[in-house]
């Protein structure tokens, strides 16, 4: 293999590693429907199910590492679970008092927000074309649910706790990327993922949610959702953070109810409509201007 052929087959890496990642995580939203349990209830065994299934293999591979972590490191990767724990509970508490078209249509403001933070603040300089496509997918996640938002009365409270879902979110991928530049993907993951376990878990205690007597159905969906959308997607995500910018991959997420749409009208038979559709091309389309904008930022040399 010639060395530029090899060169661009580790540039593919990471977005295959993207593509893994939003793929994975788009089954969340079947699971989350097959699941017979409180929304907080299920966001607690997700996240403490891939904690617990992580915990031994962690250990064994990156033990050395977790062990020698710097308090720095230590503490900013507890404040990624904790953001990663509120985005769970504030997004799923707003469906209680708000559409899901609603609540997917502002948390899906991520981008947006991680743009403007990794642009300002972590001095991370993104291009027209990156901006571009982050604004169009926004506005397809915009169309999506238009015909379904709310903006009055009790569901003002579901907006609100739905766009803090969207802050604890951005904030999390925002620490995954710095400590991904100097942290293993294990190292940086069970710290996290065990600190929005125990987030969660006080959350739903807090709610007045009980943790026993559910189908076995019912947990053979937090299984589930530890292992493909948790494990195999946030972890995907979490490793392309390292060789992507947060922005591109916040984008990129965009796609997740648009993959979800075609695995519920395969598997619940919910059929799309025409709005949703275009909403969807509209996404697709921002999210490759994006990746367009990070090749050619990457070419540039950031």
């Amino acid at each position: 293999m010639s060395e530029a052929a090899s060169s661009r087959g580790l540039a593919f890496k990471p977005y295959l590693g993207l593509a893994i990642g939003v793929t994975a995580a788009s089954f969340s939203s079947v699971f989350i429907r097959l699941a017979e349990a409180p929304p907080l209830i299920i966001g607690a065994y997700r996240l403490g199910i891939a904690s617990l299934l992580l915990t031994p293999f962690a250990l064994w591979t990156a033990g050395a590492e977790l062990r020698r972590l710097a308090r720095r490191d230590v503490a900013l990767s507890l404040a990624s679970g904790v953001f990663l724990g509120l985005h769970f509970a504030f997004w799923i508490t707003s469906l209680d008092y708000t559409t899901v078209a609603s609540s997917v249509v502002l948390v899906a403001t991520n981008p947006l927000f991680v743009g403007l933070a990794s642009h300002f603040l972590l001095r991370d300089k993104l291009n027209r074309l990156i901006w571009l496509g982050v604004l169009l997918s926004i506005a397809g996640a915009v169309i999506i649910g238009l015909g379904d938002f709310t903006v009055t009365g009790r569901g003002l409270l579901g907006d609100f706790l739905a766009l803090l879902g969207a802050v604890a979110g951005s904030s999390y991928f925002l620490l995954g990327r710095q400590l991904r530049r100097r942290l293993s993907l294990l190292a940086y993951v069970l710290p996290t993922y065990w600190t929005a376990a125990v987030v969660l878990t006080l959350a739903a205690w807090l709610a007045g949610n009980r943790f026993a007597g559910y189908s076995g159905q019912t947990f053979l969906m937090f299984l589930l959702l530890a292992l493909f959308p948790q494990i195999a997607g946030h972890s995907s995500l979490n490793w392309a953070l390292k060789h992507l910018s947060p922005t591109l991959v916040t984008v990129s997420l965009l796609a997740e109810p648009i993959l979800a749409t075609i695995q519920a009208y395969f598997i619940l038979s919910e059929v799309p409509t025409l709005i949703k559709i275009g909403g969807g091309a509209l996404v697709l389309a921002g999210i490759y201007i994006a990746m367009q904008g990070e090749r050619r930022r990457e070419t540039d040399g950031g």
